[in-house]
């Protein structure tokens, strides 16, 4: 008895899917709830589990390939199937059948990516079932051919010194989104400076980053200028009620934005727990696409890789975004004296379709207020 491997339902606006990686082989064995293969859609990268336990008897779309939601990905066979002829190292080997000469085995995909390169398709080293070429085979030659040296623009002569590094799809979606945003709002970036010496002195003794006190801060700052946590519509201007917060989190190749939902009612020691495991969880592929949509403000942090300054691009559909730079000990000058202060700068990019700066500084005072005020040991 087979079980059919469909692409899921990645979310209510998401309508397809592209393979990544295959983490079983065709003709591997595989145990229920282990992770079969890895898919990538506009929102998220996740891991899929496999329903069943069997033999992946059958793999029917490559990796590389984008098919839409509910297409037959692939069978698992509960008993081997006859043809299995060995098993080393756990892993069934199954005798594939060499393609007839000169057939034509070459998804749209592959085809399309070729054309687009200029690869000749018989030049390329097949990886898949059979030998099929894989949009990944093009990809990696396409790499290999840039290391040896690429075509200039017009078919000039090859230049020495350059590489080719084929882009994945979460790259695609986030150059898309980006740019879309650009073009979407009115960009405009205003910058405060913190004071973070009420938070450093609470942080003495306990494990808490300076992240949850940012969102605290938020949020508070958030139920005082409500404006700010909106979106945009042609028919006028959506005030979200419910406070859902992102945290833009770096990976390997791209970035994902999890979001802490309704983060006004959790306390600081949540607030970091929460933070830490949608990280964690980015990174190693395991969130669902519930959990990075919804979001009704974004914070980044660039401050962790040493950043001082940014001015982030807006996540779509919301109307503004925090950044959060490095926090330093700098000489200032309080009440006519030099001190020495953790000091952090804040800036927030805004949509000025929605608001001015007259609202957007209203809502960055705010956030420098509670920063610099608040009774922490209350918030716990």
């Amino acid at each position: 008895m087979a079980t059919d491997i469909i692409m899921p339902q990645l979310g209510e606006s998401i309508a397809e899917g592209t393979v990544v990686k295959w983490l079983i082989p065709a003709g591997g064995s595989i145990e229920k709830d282990q992770s079969l293969l890895e898919v990538e859609t506009e929102k998220v990268s996740l891991e899929i589990p496999s329903p069943a336990t069997g033999v992946l008897s059958e793999i029917l779309v490559k990796e590389g390939e984008t098919v839409p939601v509910g297409a037959l990905l692939a069978r698992i066979e509960r008993t081997p199937p006859a043809d299995v002829i060995n098993r080393v190292g756990g892993v069934v080997v199954r005798q594939m059948e060499p393609a007839p000469a000169g057939e034509e085995h070459h998804s749209p995909a592959v085809r399309q990516l070729a054309k687009q390169h200029g690869v000749d398709l018989a030049q390329v080293k097949g990886t898949g079932a059979g030998g099929r070429v894989t949009k990944n085979d093009v990809l990696d030659f396409i790499a290999q051919r840039g290391a040896q040296g690429t075509v200039a623009p017009g078919g000039g002569e090859p230049s020495m010194g350059e590489e080719i590094r084929p882009l994945t799809q979460m790259r695609k979606t986030i150059a898309e989104r980006m740019v879309q945003s650009k073009q979407t709002s009115a960009h405009v970036a205003t910058f405060f400076e913190a004071d973070f010496s009420s938070v450093a002195k609470f942080r003495e003794g306990r494990d808490l980053t300076y992240l949850p006190f940012v969102v605290r801060a938020v949020t508070k700052a958030l139920r005082d200028v409500p404006i700010v946590n909106s979106a945009w519509t042609e028919h006028g201007i959506i005030i979200k009620k419910d406070l859902h917060i992102g945290i833009a989190t770096a990976l390997e190749d791209g970035l994902l934005v999890p979001v802490v939902r309704h983060a006004d009612r959790k306390g600081l020691s949540q607030l970091a727990k929460e933070i830490v495991d949608l990280a964690e969880r980015a990174r190693s592929k395991k969130l669902s696409p519930e959990e990075v949509q919804g979001g009704t403000f974004t914070i980044t942090n660039h401050g962790g890789f040493g950043s001082l300054f940014s001015t982030p691009i807006i996540h779509q559909p919301q109307i503004a975004i925090l950044g959060v730079g490095a926090i330093q000990k700098r000489a200032v000058v309080t009440n006519d004296a030099i001190a020495i202060r953790p000091m952090g700068y804040l800036s927030l990019s805004f949509d000025h379709r929605v608001i001015d700066g007259a609202t957007a500084d209203q809502f960055m005072a705010k956030v420098k207020h509670y920063l610099e005020q608040s009774h922490w040991e209350q918030i716990l």
